[in-house]
């Protein structure tokens, strides 16, 4: 299963592409789509757009996972953080493959072992689950690797659990044998 990782910015926006063979993570590709500050939101968040299905078009994921993040420093910056992840939505949605939330405390969670983590050991890990040479070129491309991962790392537990909600009387007989 290949998975395209995203951390949205309206200054860079990192992407990451994880497979998943046999159970093994496996990296295929990490960037940054970055915006020129003088030009106006709406050209910015296009070319966030743009870029972003271009990505998809080349990788074919399966599914998109999207960070989402909260700032409560600053209103101005959120509310542009909160566009730049819209369009990530939108050119997921648009491409037709799945799109799933995380928070960051889920990616840290599911990364280093801990949901406070840092950001350099964040990037330590992927690194390490990703058996890297060198880190990634950007630390919003490994944060985007990093949302791939977890999105990876929970599908299993997604499948598991959706098999009992289609099927509860499975769980029940497994549980009561007689």
């Amino acid at each position: 299963m290949r998975v395209i990782g995203i951390d949205p910015g309206i200054v860079t926006t990192g992407y990451g592409v994880v497979d998943e063979v046999n159970h093994r993570l496996m990296y295929v590709a990490s960037g940054s789509i970055s915006t020129v500050a003088k030009l106006p939101l709406p050209k910015r968040l296009k070319k966030i757009y743009d870029e972003l299905l271009a990505v998809f078009d080349a990788m074919k994921p399966a599914a998109v996972a999207v960070e989402n993040t909260f700032v409560a420093k600053n209103f101005q910056s959120g509310l542009k953080l909160g566009q730049a992840r819209g369009i990530a939505l939108l050119a997921a949605e648009q491409y037709g493959v799945p799109v799933f939330d995380t928070t960051p405390t889920e990616v840290k969670l599911a990364v280093v072992g801990y949901g406070a983590a840092r950001k350099d050991q964040v990037e330590v890990m992927v690194g390490r689950l990703l058996d890297l040479k060198s880190p990634p070129d950007s630390h919003h491309a490994a944060d985007a690797l990093a949302v791939a991962i977890c999105y990876l790392h929970s599908a299993r537990i997604r499948e598991l659990t959706q098999r009992s909600e289609e099927n509860p009387g499975l769980q029940s007989r497994r549980a009561h044998p007689l």
